[in-house]
């Protein structure tokens, strides 16, 4: 017998297993069904058969009436007796059938409903009741919370009694349904051929001799008689024919009963046997076989945190298969992919969040936040998801080559989605720069040539084989980038080529040699490889420290090399001022429009001559603008009311307001100073030299190297200096103006919201020092633009204060792009297409042409 459901598949309670419950569920509900109604026509069959017998028998007591009063004529008497008793004879065959047909059809199947199948309903029951107390139990062991140990060990003690009751109640149904798929089939067949032979025997044993000597006669009698023996002449034969199959059933019949009888002792042994195993860690029932028959390397429940804006956490099946992270909810519905490539996702524990036992798979374009029902399932989690990464980059090497699939920024980087603009740097063009970098043309890390991928927070190269290594490492430690499958934006670009396997390679195995150790040639064995990179990187076992005096003449030699950067950038010759921007012919401008205008001609602005305009065409010409109408900002869907909206914010104290209530458009100086000039960068004689004083004047002296040896010595990339207003290495990368440097920074894990002792973080500083291009790459990394120092005072109203058109504009189009997102609701998108094609042509800008981005010129009131 073929089980029905499969003993092992029920301890996992898998959607499969589900399915197949669901399934047999409706088929014994129908059967249920089928043969309540088989019986009742059958109660029906037996009183009609009934009723025809107590009508045959007062027609024979009428034929032998007429027999007793013919006894004068010997024939008529004689040939009426015969039939009266042969037809009595046949009355009582058909009695017999009637009897047999209520003992094998309606007792046999009648007991058979009421009984197995009343158990199985039961047994359901059961099942159903505590499916529901799992659940519940399940969900409240996911939901305690970490700091409350009374509750998490209530909600485990539960858990543990709950699925012990479950295993046992699972188990018990799983035997049911099979032994009644079983025993249905016997039961079925006997009931029916209990009541054919019985037919057959009537028919086959009726002589038909005692017609043949009444064979001349032509009275109405003998038709009638005549008309029984063609009846039962036409069903001899047809039994005649169906006897080898009843035979042959018969004997099926018996094999069956004993078949299913020792398959019934064979399942309750089964039974038996896992009911006494030890399932008090259920744990171990979840394993990775990467060659498993059915493509799954791994599979079970955990539970997914939604992307709305409820965050709802929602149990689900997850599999690893075909190089893919999938999941789903029934057995029927179509799997949905979270990572469609393992090789571009990297997994992470997560300790940060009330939860316990939770985990992250991140990929290029968004993150799936997952829990497990403990920590031993965690791991087992995640060290698949690890596996299944280097199995894929070891199986699929060169297929993943080929591949043309979309990708958007880093893993660890919180850009807003998108396609990928024409004008990003992708494929050869990105790969042919990053590997004219010296060094770069071999692996870092085992020198196989010609590697294909990055490690954008290090800054180097990567054969295929080390890019796996170094995923399963997490995003603390490497994000790995394709240099040919996914798209590069300018400064990530930059980044690559300021630092390179050389640079790095002096930095992590500046002591290889003197260590003896031996690095890693192509074709070496995985795991010698996989050694040797977190030798590297992890343990930092081959950094040379340096000595307390080497420290101190670095810290020395970068703040002189900041103070001589100051100084030359001081001594450039002054720009000379912008043209005046025209307004395009045509326009509808109202009166204190048309002031905002004639005040913005006076501002300093990259948008010269009719920039601005042209900066407005984007939404002019894009199809896909949306309607928008916000009370709150007064946007409507045209030209003129998307320039009127960064002419005229909802803030009561923009610029354009100020200044026409202020003073005549012609009485305005060319240059308005900022609110107050920025702290000059003045080197003091620390009290202790650190790692991370060293990352921080490297950070204003934009010494990527520097940089990059401090962190590897261990520097907090978020280090504060109490000595200095409290500001952070990012904040110095700001004053210091190089992009690349605060690009470097935000990949090493740099807080972009961090303040100083002012209450400013990056993106304040980056607004008072007019430096466009850092703060369109805070913006894009999250930066909480309303934010307000201790003057009360946020980045727009230090831009306005200014009168920085560029950065007015990148704040305001960031502001609307967020009121846009919070009117669509919980399932928006990243953005609006304009927004991020603005955004994209700042940040080329920025990377390719700075100095045109550069033209606001810090106030200094000593100047003439």
């Amino acid at each position: 017998m073929k089980i029905t459901v499969d003993f092992e598949e029920c301890l996992k309670d898998s959607p499969r297993f589900r399915a197949t419950i669901e399934e047999v569920e409706g088929d014994v509900c129908e059967l249920e069904s089928k043969l309540d109604k088989l019986v009742k026509l059958c109660i029906g069959m037996i009183d009609a058969g009934k009723a025809y017998n107590a009508a045959n028998k007062q027609f024979v007591s009428g034929i032998r009436e007429l027999a007793q009063q013919s006894t004068k004529d010997e024939v008529i008497e004689s040939s009426l007796t015969k039939f009266a008793e042969s037809l009595q004879e046949m009355i009582n065959y058909h009695t017999i059938l009637f009897d047999q047909a209520q003992r094998s059809i309606k007792t046999q199947l009648q007991t058979f409903v009421k009984d197995d199948l009343r158990k199985f309903k039961e047994a359901k029951k059961q099942f159903d009741k505590v499916s529901e107390e799992k659940e519940a139990a399940l969900i409240k062991n996911a939901q305690a919370p970490r700091n409350k140990q009374h509750e998490v060990e209530e909600a485990t003690n539960i858990l543990t009694a709950t699925r012990k009751c479950f295993r046992h109640i699972v188990l018990d149904y799983v035997l049911q349904i099979n032994v009644l798929q079983s025993k249905r089939r016997s039961e079925i067949l006997k009931s029916v051929s209990i009541l054919i032979y019985p037919l057959y025997q009537m028919i086959t044993q009726l002589p038909p001799i005692w017609f043949s000597e009444y064979s001349l006669s032509s009275s109405q009698m003998l038709s009638f008689m005549y008309a029984h023996l063609t009846f039962f002449h036409q069903g001899y034969d047809l039994f005649s024919e169906l006897q080898p199959l009843m035979k042959l059933l018969g004997g099926q019949l018996d094999q069956l009963v004993v078949d299913a009888a020792k398959e019934k002792r064979d399942m309750e042994q089964k039974h038996s046997t896992i009911q006494q195993k030890d399932f008090s860690n259920d744990d171990t029932k979840l394993e990775y076989n990467v060659d498993a028959d059915n493509g799954i390397a791994m599979e079970g429940y955990l539970f997914k945190r939604a992307s709305n804006a409820f965050k709802t956490w929602n149990r689900r099946w997850f599999s690893i298969q075909n190089n893919q992270l999938v999941y789903q909810k029934k057995f029927k519905d179509n799997p949905t992919v979270v990572v469609e490539d393992l090789r571009l996702c990297t997994v992470k524990h997560c300790e940060d969040i009330e939860r316990r036992f939770c985990f992250e798979v991140v990929s290029p374009t968004k993150s799936c936040m997952m829990q497990a029902d403990s920590e031993k399932l965690r791991q087992a989690w995640i060290k698949a998801v690890q596996n299944s990464i280097a199995t894929a980059f070891r199986d699929k090497g060169d297929e993943g080559e080929k591949l043309d699939r979309k990708s958007s920024t880093s893993t660890g980087s919180l850009d807003s989605g998108g396609e990928p603009k024409e004008r990003s740097l992708k494929g050869e063009s990105a790969l042919q720069k990053v590997l004219a970098i010296p060094g770069n043309a071999c692996c870092c890390d085992c020198g196989q040539p010609d590697p294909r991928w990055a490690s954008i927070n290090l800054g180097i190269t990567l054969c295929i084989q080390c890019s796996g290594i170094h995923r399963s490492l997490g995003v603390h430690f490497s994000k790995v980038r394709s240099l040919t499958l996914d798209t590069w934006e300018p400064e990530l670009l930059k980044l690559m080529c300021e630092l390179g396997n050389g640079v790095i390679n002096q930095i992590y195995e500046a002591r290889r040699e003197e260590l003896g150790a031996r690095k890693p040639q192509p074709g070496d064995p995985r795991h010698e490889v996989e050694a040797y990179i977190k030798a590297k990187y992890v343990d930092r076992r081959f950094v040379r420290r340096p000595s307390d005096e080497e420290l101190r003449n670095k810290v020395v030699s970068l703040s002189k090399q900041e103070k001589r950067l100051s100084s030359s950038s001081e001594h450039l010759p002054p720009r000379p001022p912008p043209p005046t921007p025209k307004l395009r012919p045509g326009s509808n401008v109202s009166g204190q429009s048309a002031v905002a205008s004639g005040l913005e001609a006076r501002r300093d602005s990259l948008f010269c001559p009719d920039e601005l305009d042209s900066l407005f065409s984007y939404f002019d010409n894009s199809a896909k603008l949306r309607s928008i109408k916000s009370a709150d900002s007064g946007i409507q869907n045209s030209a003129d009311g998307s320039r009127e909206m960064l002419a005229n914010t909802a803030s009561n104290n923009s610029l354009a307001d100020a200044e026409a209530a202020e003073a005549p458009p012609m009485a305005m100086p060319a240059t308005l100073p900022p609110p107050s000039p920025c702290k000059e960068m003045v080197f003091y004689e620390p009290k202790e030299y650190s790692q991370g004083l060293q990352l921080y004047w490297a950070s204003c002296a934009r010494s990527l190297p520097d940089m990059a040896e401090a962190l590897a010595h261990g520097a907090e990339v978020n280090w504060v200096n109490t000595e200095d207003d409290k500001r952070t290495p990012l904040i110095m990368a700001v004053q210091g103006g190089s992009l690349v440097a605060c690009e470097f920074l935000l990949q090493n894990a740099a807080n972009v919201n961090q303040q100083d002792a002012q209450g400013r973080g990056p993106l304040h500083h980056a607004t008072m020092l007019g430096h466009t291009g850092q703060v369109c790459l805070f913006l894009k990394r999250g930066a909480n633009q309303n934010a307000a120092d201790i003057d009360e005072k946020t980045p727009l109203t230090i831009a306005v204060e200014a009168a920085n058109a560029d950065i007015v504009t990148l704040l305001r189009l960031a502001k609307m792009n967020e009121e846009m997102r919070e009117a669509e609701g919980p399932y928006s998108q990243s953005g609006d297409e304009t927004y991020q094609d603005i955004f994209q042509d700042f940040t080329h800008m920025a990377s390719n042409d700075p100095d045109k981005l550069n033209r606001y010129q810090q106030y200094d009131p000593q100047k003439p």
